[in-house]
């Protein structure tokens, strides 16, 4: 299991990596999301939220959500650092990811554009 802590710091890290890939803010600045993560086994929600290219980060909930992404919290700590691809814990269904089809294509490519297969 992990904290709420680690999770904050994977998501860090996620924004960081994506703020550090100018062909993501370029491809991303017309494609404005809130992207709720919620762990199921702890108390931890955080909000990404993407305007005209830039990601931000937030602790709990702030707007409407386009996107939520719902999982254990070690799975979403594995996920947001990179350590895992999300594919198998999503086809599994330890990895919920609720929102329209486009958007969840969408965070699939931006999670592939920083950390790989």
């Amino acid at each position: 299991m992990a904290t709420h802590l680690e999770i904050t710091e994977s998501l860090k890290t996620f924004t960081d990596n994506y703020s550090k890939n100018e062909r993501l803010k370029i491809m991303n600045r017309d494609w404005d999301r809130v992207v709720l993560i919620k762990a199921t086994d702890i108390e931890s929600i955080h909000t990404l939220t993407l305007k005209d290219g830039v990601l931000s980060l937030n602790e709990g909930a702030s707007g409407a959500p386009d996107l939520t992404v719902v999982s254990d919290s070690e799975t979403l700590a594995d996920v947001f650092y990179g350590d895992i691809n999300p594919t198998e814990p999503y086809n599994n269904g330890t990895l919920r990811v609720m929102g329209s089809e486009d958007d969840i294509t969408r965070l699939d490519f931006i999670i592939l554009m920083i950390w790989g297969e």
